[in-house]
């Protein structure tokens, strides 16, 4: 089990569930980094992620994790969330999509989102790559 802020643990095999697939698409840093963070306040919020995102919606057995990451891509491009864009991106890429997909992808949010949004995906695709290959 997860420790939590207060000493108190996650009860429940959703918690656990989501946390595992949480790790897997966005990586241990960015999750442990969510929840180190986290306090008395923001806790709650940490639990219903981890609990509804990632496992009812994400360990659904109706769509594959790709498929999932180009939904998300476009859905939080469209509603201009960068920070989550940008560890949606790596999630798109742990998840098996290729820097060329995720162009054609973001191709899309441009025509279908604007213009605007299109730029920005593209700027912030890129410095999640400059990060990741800075690391290699």
């Amino acid at each position: 089990m997860t420790d939590i802020p207060g000493g108190a643990r996650p009860r429940g095999d959703k918690f656990e569930a989501g946390l595992a697939t949480r790790r897997e698409v966005l990586g241990d840093a960015y999750v442990d980094k969510a929840l180190d963070g986290a306090d008395d306040f923001n806790w709650a919020m940490q639990e219903l992620t981890t609990k509804f995102c990632w496992d009812e919606i994400w360990n659904r057995p109706g769509l594959d994790r790709r498929s999932r990451s180009i939904l998300n891509l476009g859905m939080i491009a469209a509603l201009n969330r960068g920070h989550e864009f940008k560890a949606h991106i790596r999630g798109a890429l742990n998840n098996g999509l290729t820097r060329e997909e995720i162009r054609e992808v973001l191709l899309q949010i441009a025509v279908y989102v604007g213009i605007p949004a299109g730029v920005d995906s593209f700027r912030m695709a890129r410095e999640v790559f400059a990060e990741i290959d800075a690391q290699d």
